[in-house]
């Protein structure tokens, strides 16, 4: 998995039993790998489509320093799918432990919002990850 994005849990991003709020880390969480869908398929113009089941593994706390991980599984003719982890980062070992993890579906759309095709150099590159219909 490549690292995509980096956040530190503050104060604000706490729910009520003192831990990051759910919503707040599927939001980092989605920006994160939105942005690796745009790069991915040279297009600005991706959409979240669906998120998979989403396992809170751990809790996190203020001050946790999380990296956030993707990489693709699946790219469809319009579509591409990262699966997408979270993880606390110490910084005095150097160790990380997942505390989240996802999957993410984008769909490229053109200025109506109707799906149109990923570019076909983009779905070539990953044409071993390409679904069969």
């Amino acid at each position: 998995m490549k690292q995509i994005s980096q956040r530190l849990c503050m104060e604000k991003d706490l729910g009520i039993h003192g831990n990051l709020f759910g919503g707040i880390m599927l939001s980092w969480l989605d920006e994160a790998a939105a942005i690796m869908a745009y790069e991915i398929c040279h297009s600005p113009n991706m959409v979240t489509l669906k998120i998979d089941e989403v396992i809170f593994r751990k809790p996190v706390k203020i001050g946790f320093h999380l990296k956030i991980y993707g990489q693709v599984t699946r790219m469809g003719k319009s579509s591409i799918t990262l699966e997408v982890e979270a993880r606390k980062y110490n910084v005095y070992s150097g160790e990380e432990t997942v505390v989240c993890s996802t999957n993410f579906t984008f769909v490229r759309i053109d200025e109506t919002g109707d799906a149109i095709p990923i570019a076909k150099t983009v779905r070539e590159r990953y044409a071993h990850l390409m679904e069969s219909n």
